[in-house]
């Protein structure tokens, strides 16, 4: 039996862009960063759970550096969960920052593609972060969308930080290009 990746199908491979924009908290303000990163999606296979679900997963692993310095700032692993029964897409990622987090959504079919569309810390989905986090950076809320259609992929996230005695919207987005080496 092959496993059905559904919409995942479109992200397997490796990525790379370098048109990111990361708008950061500082105490005094925000800082743009651009940068430039890699993407790379493994396929994993079918995984079941308690008998009556069976999800398409995929692994990734994003690595960000600063264009100005070439230094990596961010640092992410994950899943991408497809459940092709209950037409719900997921993604579950951890950041060395002691953050960890699961969001829901759903698949949009577009022009070229499809567009995955999640969220966390509605509720349904959750945030999970370590005391010293929620207490001086506590991450409110996280929305990411990903559209991918032949070697193009773009991408934009939004989270909602309670950091520097206010509540910051940090913002990430980039388009990047398959690899095809």
């Amino acid at each position: 039996m092959t496993t059905d990746y559904g919409p995942l199908e479109l992200l397997i491979g490796r990525w790379e862009g370098d048109a990111g924009l990361d708008v950061a908290p500082e105490p005094a303000g925000e800082v743009h960063n651009p940068y430039r990163e890699t993407i790379e999606f493994c396929a994993i296979g079918d995984v079941t759970n308690a008998g009556h679900q069976t999800l398409a997963a995929v692994q990734y692993r994003q690595r960000v550096s600063r264009l100005s310095d070439g230094k990596v700032f961010h640092d992410e692993s994950g899943y991408w969960m497809w459940d092709a029964e209950r037409q719900r897409i997921m993604q579950s990622l951890v950041i060395p920052r002691g953050v960890c987090l699961l969001a829901g959504g759903h698949v949009e079919n577009t022009e070229d593609g499809v567009r995955l569309q999640v969220a966390a810390g509605n509720g349904e989905w959750g945030i999970v972060q370590s005391p010293f986090m929620h207490e001086h950076a506590r991450t409110c809320r996280f929305e990411h969308w990903i559209e991918v259609g032949g070697d193009r992929l773009s991408y934009a996230e939004t989270t909602i930080i309670e950091v520097y005695g206010r509540r910051f919207v940090h913002t990430d987005r980039n388009e990047l290009s398959r690899d095809r080496h």
